[in-house]
């Protein structure tokens, strides 16, 4: 054990620092999934299904269910499917799906259903992009969450109107993956001419010279024809490992929620930041004025209001040069202002030149 736990050490200490395997940086082109569609129907559902009177497309489906089943429906026979919901059901075909192999599946109600607790999923069809059926699910939900309600009260835990069938599609049609042809396609999930250089020279240095970029995306290996080869030869070729480039400084900032998330190349110019804040006070006295008992006056009620604004001075504070971002930090610390209010003073850093990094703002 301890012969194992040193070999293997010595081979993270072999590692470049910033080295990452080749499978973390990029995806073989052709190995993708495929996103999958369908419509069907949950029932078993204690009372809490769809409402006939506004969800009318979840008693056509019912009636068309019972009649393809055949039972005939009576005409003008009013179904109430308070125990029926219709849903909308998304799954993911994964690369090199077989026919016969199990998938999850996720059922979301499209009507006004409660809950969907203790439901079953029946027979439904799940389609791709072509319109072909790639998958046909049905089996029981699983809904991770509770309710109750009496007397005009209610509660509620997580969320009941989404339930999952683990393995409940079964793949009826394969999608073919395109992995013949002399050379195989490894793409980068993020586009950088450092980290494509980087990866085709470790790559020729581990399997010969067999690699070289298109663009900043993508690279062409030559690799063998045979099925078992080529297996073989993608699996040391994903295991590869590459130095990615240094990324580009990036500050993310959220408006909505005040978040600001930053990356380790951020860093920051000397500048000189003065803050201040700003804050109004607006409150409201009830006042009532009571008429003496033989003035024949009525009682008034009026309202006293009074604003207050104070302005507080911000002090002009130096921010020293960054070049990590720990000194970032604890220069936007130094600051002492909120979220909000500091993102405001980095788009303002930002437009005098002092912080060096592209901010988006989402």
């Amino acid at each position: 054990m301890q012969r194992i736990l040193l070999l293997a050490f010595s081979l993270a200490l072999a590692l470049p620092v910033s080295a990452a395997r080749l499978k973390d940086l990029a995806s073989i082109g052709g190995v993708r999934d495929n996103q999958l569609i369908g419509y069907g129907l949950v029932v078993g559902l204690d009372g809490s299904g769809d409402k006939g009177t506004s969800t009318p497309y979840t008693t056509q489906s019912l009636g068309n269910m019972l009649n393809q089943l055949g039972v005939q429906i009576p005409q003008g026979l009013k179904l109430d499917p308070k125990n029926v919901a219709a849903v909308s059901l998304t799954a993911t075909l994964p690369p090199f799906a077989r026919a016969g192999q199990k998938i999850d599946v996720t059922a979301s109600s499209i009507g006004d259903a409660k809950s969907l607790r203790g439901g079953t999923l029946l027979m439904s069809p799940l389609k791709g992009a072509d319109g072909q059926i790639y998958a046909i699910a049905q089996g029981s939900l699983i809904v991770g969450g509770a309710g109750a309600q009496a007397g005009g009260s209610s509660a509620k835990v997580n969320h009941l109107s989404v339930g999952r069938v683990p393995a409940g599609a079964t793949v009826e049609r394969e999608v073919p993956t395109q992995l013949s042809g002399p050379t195989i396609a490894v793409e980068l999930l993020d586009a950088d001419f450092g980290t494509a250089s980087n990866a085709v020279d470790a790559i020729n240095r581990a399997l010969g010279p067999v690699a070289r970029a298109i663009d900043a995306r993508l690279i062409e290996v030559s690799a063998p024809q045979d099925s078992n080869a080529r297996v073989r030869f993608v699996s040391r070729l994903e295991n590869i490992a590459v130095t990615a480039a240094k990324a580009s400084p990036l500050v993310i900032v959220n408006a909505r929620t005040g978040s600001i998330v930053m990356n380790q190349a951020v860093t920051l110019e000397p500048c000189a930041v003065a803050h201040g804040n700003l804050s109004v006070t607006v409150s409201n006295t009830p006042e009532v004025s009571q008429p003496n008992a033989l003035a024949g006056g009525q009682t008034v009620v009026t309202n006293q209001a009074n604003i207050d604004i104070k302005a507080q001075g911000g002090k002009v504070i130096e921010v020293p040069r960054g070049t990590d971002l720990a000194k970032v930090v604890a220069a936007l610390n130094a600051l002492g202002a909120g979220p909000q209010d500091l993102i405001a003073i980095l788009q303002a850093m930002k437009a005098a030149g002092a912080l060096k990094a592209e901010l988006e703002i989402i």
